[in-house]
């Protein structure tokens, strides 16, 4: 049936069919987080994993109320610094990482991630969580994965201000493009931890 506009109805009541419609050709060039974010949407909707994105927090100072349903944030300050972007559980485990990307070549630079954000994957690899960071080297198309003592080891045993990219080579595991879900790095999990 042709509907006005051209528009065709869409009858799938499956949930994934949203996924799959927001990986579309059109989103290639997203970034890390838009697409972390859709893969940690595919593994909830799959029942494999529970993480999320973590909100940055931030207090409320000023709000225009023009209508109940139209009120906009004006001003907010943040209350605390805040932790790594990602959170949940996975097989039993609690699971924590932030992820970055760079358009250097060569290093990733320490710069990025804040002291208070390495105290945490530290806590949390000291309490036998999975941490981790995923870092995307852009310019070269290669995303890693770093788990957290490998990260450690390198930044408590250098004095370098960056992480070169043949570390990363070295320690950490590429994460292939996917499709569903986009970045599969429970999969890396997996050859990691077993699965």
């Amino acid at each position: 049936m042709n509907y006005p506009g051209g528009a065709k109805k869409n009858n799938s009541n499956n949930s994934s069919d949203s996924i799959i419609s927001k990986l579309s050709h059109k989103n290639r060039g997203m970034t890390l987080e838009n697409e972390l974010n859709l893969s940690n949407e595919y593994y909830r909707e799959i029942d494999k994993a529970f993480i999320y994105k973590k909100p940055t927090p931030i207090k409320i100072t000023k709000v225009d109320y023009p209508s109940r349903d139209k009120a906009v944030i004006k001003e907010a300050i943040f209350t605390i610094p805040s932790t790594t972007d990602y959170n949940g559980l996975y097989k039993g485990k609690y699971i924590d990482f932030e992820a970055k990307e760079t358009k250097s070549k060569t290093s990733f630079s320490l710069n990025n991630i804040h002291l208070h954000q390495i105290n945490h994957l530290r806590n949390i690899y000291n309490h036998s969580g999975i941490a981790f960071i995923i870092v995307r080297f852009t310019t070269l198309n290669e995303t890693y994965l770093l788990m957290v003592k490998d990260f450690l080891d390198y930044i408590d045993n250098n004095d370098r201000k960056s992480i070169p990219i043949e570390f990363f080579k070295d320690k950490a595991y590429i994460i292939k493009d996917g499709y569903m879900p986009r970045i599969d790095y429970l999969k890396v999990i997996d050859e990691i931890i077993g699965g």
